[in-house]
């Protein structure tokens, strides 16, 4: 017989349950909600209140905070934590090892590189503004130079 839940206690002694995903058997904290077509890494954490679209992957080791929105065919590579209601629209690539701050809000269609950090409460959007000057949200938004950051 298996376990139906995983349960962990945290700094404040709050216990989080986790349940496994059905596609991929990701952890998936109780009051999550993930598409039963995401698929979900054996070794990420998603927490409550997440939301998770259709066909998006998450990839290995990666975590999904609290009230974190990923839209609908998101890729989101291994080791990526994204951060407390932190937003990644609709078919957005977020690469290996970045780090999304509580609150950023990545626009749809968005490629984010590797070994990126965006700064809590900015926005990286594919041709436009971002209300973050950061130079490491500046470094890692996109392959090419339609992607730009103002002050």
């Amino acid at each position: 017989m298996s376990r139906t839940f995983h349960e962990i206690e945290g700094e404040r002694g709050v216990v989080t349950r986790y349940r496994r995903h059905p596609n991929g058997k990701g952890y998936v904290a109780v009051g999550a909600e993930v598409d039963a077509t995401a698929f979900v890494d054996p070794t990420t954490y998603i927490e409550a209140g997440a939301r998770v679209g259709q066909k998006a992957w998450i990839g290995s080791g990666s975590w999904i905070e609290r009230d974190a929105v990923v839209g609908a065919g998101v890729f989101v590579g291994a080791n990526v934590h994204v951060g407390e209601a932190a937003m990644i629209g609709r078919s957005a690539k977020i690469g290996s090892h970045s780090r999304i701050g509580a609150r950023a809000v990545i626009s749809d269609a968005t490629q984010v590189r590797n070994d990126t950090t965006v700064e809590p409460g900015s926005t990286v959007r594919r041709s436009g503004v971002s209300t973050s000057d950061s130079p490491s949200a500046q470094a890692g938004a996109g392959a090419s130079n339609d992607y730009r950051m103002a002050a």
